[in-house]
Formats: structure tokens, C-alpha cells, sequence
């Protein structure tokens, strides 16, 4: 007799083919759902520390003021005392009741109540200036105020 060899069967290989198409279709979503930084920063700001800090919650609803010295290269041309910035450009207080006019407009008319002001203050920043920010938004009725720190030891001075 004969004898007949048992041929292996092997599974056949995964199929690569469709492969390019599922990392372009990833790609293309994570482009499209992605919210890039929407302001650039023309001044600096080193957050002061606390202890106890929250997270915000709906940020659709924050609408930031930052207030520091220029960056490095306005320095030459405004100098090194803290500027106000309220989105892509410098601002002066009395002009903080337009802004938070313009940042009703741009959310659901219901939400408005929810809407906060973030302050993302540098360390050095006289609380002076601060007070005249604060009493600007309070007679825009912008109530809701958040002061932005980062969580770490409270140094007093």
C-alpha cells in the first residue's frame, strides 16, 4: 500500500487591502472633531497655585480674559507692563463690556446664565488692575467669574 501524506491546512492570511483606507477614515475624523487652540497668546501668564481647585465644567461656556506682561517679542514696542487681552488682541478694561456683549451673542440665549468669565492671570499682576476687571464685568452683569490657577503649594510672601 501507499502511503498518502496528510497535507496541512493552513488559514489564509489576513488581507491588509482594506488597511490604508480604515487609517485615512481615523485620521480624517480625529482632523475634523479636534478643536485647535482658537486664541493666540500675546502675553505671559504664569498661573498662580492653590490648593483647592474644580474643573470647569462646561467650557463651551467659558469665555477667557488673560492679563500679563507681552510676550517676548512685543516687548519692545508696548513694554513690561501687563497688557489685557480678551481673544486675538489687546484690549483696555472699558472695552470689557463689548466683549462679554459679543460672547452673549455667540451662545444659546437659555445658557447665558451658565456662561463664566475665566481670569488666567500672571503671578506678578497687581490685583488692582484685577479689581478694575471685576467691577467692569459685574456692571456687564457677567457674575459668574473663575479665577484659572494650578493646583500646587499656596506661597505667601
Amino acid at each position: 500500500m501507499t502511503k498518502f501524506k496528510k497535507q496541512k491546512k493552513d488559514s489564509p492570511g489576513i488581507s491588509t487591502a482594506s488597511l490604508p483606507d480604515i487609517v485615512f477614515m481615523l485620521l480624517f475624523f480625529f482632523m475634523v472633531t479636534t478643536v485647535m487652540r482658537e486664541v493666540t497668546l500675546q502675553v505671559k501668564i504664569v498661573k498662580p497655585t492653590a490648593t483647592e481647585i474644580a474643573k470647569l465644567e462646561h467650557k463651551s461656556l467659558v469665555s477667557y480674559i488673560y492679563v500679563g506682561p507681552p510676550i517676548k517679542g512685543l516687548l519692545d514696542k508696548l513694554g513690561p507692563e501687563p497688557r489685557m487681552q480678551l481673544n486675538d488682541a489687546f484690549a483696555e478694561i472699558d472695552e470689557i463690556g463689548e466683549f462679554v456683549v459679543s460672547e452673549r451673542e455667540k451662545i444659546d440665549e437659555k445658557e447665558v446664565g451658565k456662561q463664566t468669565f475665566s481670569l488666567k492671570v500672571d503671578t506678578e499682576v497687581k490685583m488692582g488692575i484685577i479689581s478694575d476687571i471685576k467691577m467692569e464685568l459685574r456692571e456687564a452683569q457677567a457674575l459668574k467669574i473663575n479665577y484659572s490657577t494650578r493646583k500646587g503649594e499656596v506661597l505667601t510672601k
